[in-house]
């Protein structure tokens, strides 16, 4: 395997709007061979300032000159930080990986899929009929799952709403950790599960799987925890604490630890699907890539918002509800636009052997 010569980081923002970050890696092996990563900050200033310093202090410095065969053998240097400035690490470990074989992605993953089905999510709005108009836009759109955000006193009426305007509608809530194991939230989690739900997605703290094993217990719905780690899924497992599993990259720690938790979780019997994050569209497409398991049968979100900037081409996109997996191409299957990202990003550091 050629060796990694220069490890290369962007802290980086898009142009305007929201303005969501990301800190963007690219390795170069000593053919000249290129792969990307993507880690998003959705905590701002401060997890970026970690991020960072990860990925510029000790994750990329101990990438340079490292012998490695497969994308597993950099674990120990993705141990040097914490998992979002390591997925951004593995993520492009694997892209470079497979560019140097001329493999797609996905298939090196184990994928068999071609094309991934694609959910939306629908956050919380001020006007409560707001959300079946979000809803229609996306079911118009072709996703065939919704998941839709609550939080206490923001959960049942928005659910009800949606389900009788869609009462054959995929739809799946997702609690933010925002529920306590009280009789009352324990009453409205079980509200939802009348509203036939297929999956109730971080309802308490994601170290509180006792909770979670309770809640299985009393609902039809699938619990699906924040799983963070491959011994807090085996121990989700032992306790019966959820029947699903949502992949998430930066969550995770990237590609190889997640494809251990698909592994885990669809030989348990589990439902898993895939979100990806990022909004530079690298983080996506590496969600695409993993979503091609055959254990991610729910729909997953891995495509791009519609009419956002592309930074990857072709763009992550779904059409019809659908977005390719790239098999034609190596690694991550699309072409970055470096230029543009070294143009927007606020700082950079350049790690080189």
């Amino acid at each position: 395997m050629p060796q990694i010569q220069g490890c290369d980081a962007f802290r980086a923002a898009l142009p305007r709007g929201q303005r969501p970050e990301s800190v963007l890696v690219r390795l170069t092996a000593d053919d000249g061979t290129v792969g990307w990563g993507e880690a998003a900050l959705p905590g701002g200033a401060e997890t970026s300032g970690s991020v960072w310093a990860d990925i510029a202090e000790r994750m990329g410095p101990a990438l340079i000159g490292l012998d490695w065969e497969r994308p597993e053998d950099v674990s120990a240097a993705a141990e040097l930080g914490d998992r979002p400035a390591a997925a951004a690490i593995d993520v492009a470990c694997w892209d470079l990986w497979c560019r140097t074989r001329g493999l797609p992605l996905a298939h090196a993953l184990g994928g068999t899929r071609t094309s991934i089905v694609t959910g939306a999510r629908i956050s919380p709005e001020p006007v409560l009929e707001t959300v079946v108009s979000r809803v229609n836009r996306a079911v118009g759109a072709g996703h065939t799952r919704v998941t839709v955000s609550v939080r206490p006193g923001w959960d049942i009426e928005p659910v009800r709403l949606i389900r009788e305007a869609y009462p054959a509608l995929a739809l799946i809530v997702d609690a933010g950790h925002a529920y306590q194991e009280s009789a009352d939230h324990m009453a409205v989690l079980a509200g939802l599960d009348g509203y036939d739900v297929l999956a109730i997605e971080r309802p308490f703290p994601a170290d509180d799987l006792v909770s979670h094993a309770r809640l299985q217990r009393q609902v039809g719905a699938a619990v699906a925890p924040d799983i963070g780690d491959i011994d807090t899924l085996h121990a989700a497992i032992s306790l019966e604490a959820g029947r699903a599993l949502n992949l998430r990259l930066g969550r995770l720690g990237g590609l190889t630890a997640a494809r251990a938790a698909h592994d885990r979780a669809y030989a348990a019997g589990w439902e898993v699907w895939c979100t990806g994050s990022g909004p530079f569209g690298i983080g996506q497409a590496a969600a695409v890539a993993l979503a091609a398991l055959p254990g991610c049968d729910l729909p997953s979100d891995v495509s791009d918002p519609a009419g956002g900037p592309a930074f990857v081409t072709p763009p992550v996109r779904s059409s019809g509800g659908v977005v390719g997996v790239p098999l034609t191409q190596p690694g991550l299957g699309h072409q970055i636009d470096e230029e543009r990202i070294v143009r927007l990003a606020s700082r950079e550091v350049r790690i080189h052997a």
